[in-house]
């Protein structure tokens, strides 16, 4: 019955070092290398400054591109379409075209101006209001703006449009701003590739600076790391405490990038309001999301660990012991 009891324990033990032991040396070594920083607090600090300032950067200029894409959507007028209706339309075939546009799938709103109302305002906004009233005939033609959809503001999109709306026979001629478009299309796509550009920079300069703190870290415990491998230590076991370092890294990097991140918004937003309200806007700043938050913080610690890994593989199986 013991020899019975004996072989189960023996193959149970695999599983129980798999599901207990392990996770627990595990957990021994993360503490224990958060009691490591927390021995050096000045050259730990000083890293987490600089890993949190190095991803501060990006994460704010994501912010801002967020933000300008919420300014942009709001801008329906920048994909707007003025059509001018022929001299000869009347007030009914203009309503009835109207009517007809908004069956269009592609237009989200469609407002009419008649010619009367047309004159006026230009009256109004010309400053020649006295010499207007001398007028014969009203030469200002009706014109109906036409907004279209989120899908159909695009630049190629707004030009078929264009081009549709144009065969309708009271058209006499449709216009669209379609070098203005290209330009704000353009100068958003710039943005977003210097924002890339700079966090892919940053988080090399990341993966760099994190590399050699756990290399100043592995020639300090030097001798120690000698002295474990002579009395058979592995490498793995070995290098676990400086990769659990790059983890903890990451992890206080990457929350002081998310407090500098929302300490700017917050600053920003009272001028960013102020100068929207001298344009007629409601527009607030808004900022990191629980969940864009969590990502910056995830990329941290892959960054973190990253930099610990290629440190501790490059230098830590270039010390052995010595014999005295």
């Amino acid at each position: 019955m013991s020899e019975r009891t004996e072989m189960a324990n023996s193959r149970q033990s695999p599983l129980l070092r798999l599901l207990y032991v392990l996770p627990l040396r595990h957990l021994q070594q993360a503490i224990g290398s958060l009691g490591d920083l927390w021995r050096t607090p000045l050259s730990s600090v000083m890293t987490v400054l600089v890993l949190g300032i190095s991803l501060t950067l990006p994460a704010t200029l994501h912010l801002f591109v967020k933000n300008s894409k919420v300014v942009t959507e709001q801008w329906d007028s920048a994909s707007e379409i003025s059509l001018f209706l022929k001299l000869s339309v009347d007030d009914k075939a203009a309503k009835n075209l109207v009517q007809r546009l908004k069956l269009y799938p592609e237009i989200a709103q469609v407002q009419y101006i008649s010619a009367t109302d047309a004159l006026t305002e230009f009256k109004s906004l010309s400053g020649f209001g006295q010499a207007l009233d001398y007028l014969d005939t009203n030469p200002l033609p009706a014109t109906v703006l036409v907004t279209p959809t989120k899908r159909a503001a695009q630049t190629q999109a707004a030009r078929e449009l264009l081009a549709k709306l144009e065969q309708e026979r009271e058209v006499e001629l449709g216009k669209l701003d379609l070098e203005w478009l290209s330009r704000l299309e353009a100068m958003a796509q710039l943005v977003e590739d210097i924002v890339i550009g700079v966090a892919v920079l940053l988080c090399l300069s990341v993966v760099l600076i994190i590399g050699n703190t756990i290399r100043l870290a592995i020639m300090q415990q030097k001798d120690a790391i000698a002295v474990m491998k002579l009395v058979g230590a592995t490498d793995s076991f070995i290098q676990r405490p400086f990769l659990y370092c790059g983890i903890w890294y990451g992890i206080f990097g990457g929350l002081f990038a998310c407090i500098a991140v929302a300490a700017l918004a917050e600053y920003l937003s009272g001028a960013i309001f102020k100068l929207t309200q001298l344009y007629h806007s409601s527009f607030v700043l808004t900022g990191l999301s629980f969940s864009e938050g969590s990502v910056l913080i995830l990329y941290a610690v892959l960054l973190g660990l990253i930099g610990s890994y290629i440190s501790v593989r490059q230098h830590i199986k270039e010390i052995e012991p010595t014999a005295d």
